[in-house]
């Protein structure tokens, strides 16, 4: 686990990272205008990223839409720092006006891991999101998302496959921010929750980079299809 000021350094390099390649349109853009579609998030959301094999830039292309992505290694929910907040660490300020028809997003990940180590994280938990999923940071960002119109996809997060990964404690913990997220979807019209939690079958690795963490490319083309796939739903509604 990071150490305080290591952890802020590296948050104030992340920041200033985020500054320089936080806002990316990615997908077919040459004659479509502006992107109707935006990705907010983590490192989930931005792994991968450059060669058309992160999640927006499979959403992107399975649709033949552009998608821009605000997402940034390192975001959280709850972050106080103000600077390399509004630069993308937190989440909700990744947000950026547009004539959105959807916007797809994650997050929650490194509250639990980062914030409190899954051990005791039911304070830091109930802040982002309540039992109930109606009250919270990711609830009260969700809404502000819908009431510019946008439908919203909330993705949640891959489970460890059981080897090999430092994150395999979290998992109680990922399965309550779960239930808890598609309380909240239940609850808001517009907004859908996509778990990816049963993706990974016990004892394969392919769905993790090397790090055991993050999604590997297969991963990130998985879940960015059944994203793609909400989006075909909803629409032909």
């Amino acid at each position: 686990m990071f150490g305080t000021s290591k952890f802020k350094l590296a948050s104030v390099l992340a920041g200033l990272l985020a500054l320089v390649v936080g806002c990316v349109t990615v997908g077919p853009n040459a004659t479509m205008g502006p992107p109707r579609i935006l990705a907010m998030g983590d490192s989930m959301m931005s792994w991968n990223g450059g060669g058309g094999n992160s999640i927006p830039e499979v959403i992107a292309n399975e649709l033949s839409q552009p998608v821009m992505s605000r997402a940034v290694s390192g975001a959280h929910v709850i972050y106080s720092l103000p600077i390399t907040g509004s630069a993308g660490l937190k989440i909700s300020s990744q947000y950026v006006k547009g004539d959105w028809d959807w916007v797809v997003l994650n997050g929650g990940g490194n509250d639990l891991w980062l914030g409190c180590n899954c051990d005791n994280c039911e304070a830091r938990m109930n802040k982002m999101i309540s039992q109930d999923g109606a009250q919270g940071e990711i609830p009260s960002n969700v809404a502000k998302l819908r009431a510019t119109g946008a439908q919203v996809i909330y993705l949640g997060y891959l489970r460890s496959p059981g080897v090999g990964s430092i994150i395999e404690h979290c998992r109680d913990d990922g399965d309550e921010l779960e239930r808890r997220l598609a309380r909240m979807a239940q609850g808001m019209n517009g907004v859908h929750f996509l778990s990816v939690a049963r993706m990974v079958p016990s004892g394969d690795r392919s769905f993790h980079a090397v790090d055991m963490i993050h999604p590997s490319v297969k991963a990130s083309h998985e879940i960015g299809k059944r994203a793609a796939a909400v989006m075909r739903q909803v629409s032909v509604k």
